[in-house]
């Protein structure tokens, strides 16, 4: 899906329409959209239905997760896609295996740079607020997980490390 697109220049997230980008702004308060001539793309995570909308999402994802299959949606009929993949219910946290008893899964807290963990938490940010904004907003800059804390503060699970 060649031609024109818009970037946020708050977050860098692509948009494909202007539509796309009023409810973005709406969403989060970002005003800063420049036009982009790179594709917006709905490649989606085969393991967990995450939808990225570039190659970039996708590496990240990747690295992550560990999740290497994902399915090109590009060319369906383009509507917004949610960019947060929902929680998965708790039944579907459980493995059967061969033997056919379930064991729960193992859960860890994904990685982030300790660096930037330390210095959120010297801002008075809880370990698992800093943990869960420096996952989310891609582990890359302070500024881009404060920027997450403050558009997720009101999310009921802000405060629970993720896994």
């Amino acid at each position: 899906m060649a031609g024109l697109s818009l970037r946020c220049g708050d977050c860098g997230v692509q948009l494909r329409s202007v539509e796309e980008a009023q409810a973005h702004a709406e969403a989060t308060s970002h005003t800063n959209f420049a036009e982009s001539t790179e594709a917006v793309l709905n490649l989606v995570c085969a393991d967990c239905g995450k939808p990225c909308r570039s190659q970039t999402e996708v590496d990240l994802h990747k690295k992550r997760t560990g999740h290497a299959e994902f399915t090109d949606k590009t060319m369906e009929a383009a509507k917004p896609i949610d960019l947060e993949a929902p929680p998965k219910p708790a039944s579907e946290a459980m493995d059967v295996d061969a033997s056919g008893s379930a064991e729960p899964q193992e859960l860890v807290s994904p990685e982030v740079n300790k660096e930037m963990l330390g210095e959120l938490e010297s801002m008075g940010f809880s370990t698992a607020r800093a943990t869960r904004a420096l996952h989310f907003s891609g582990n890359s800059t302070i500024e881009g997980a404060i920027n997450w804390l403050s558009e997720h503060q009101e999310d009921p699970d802000i405060d629970e490390m993720p896994m």
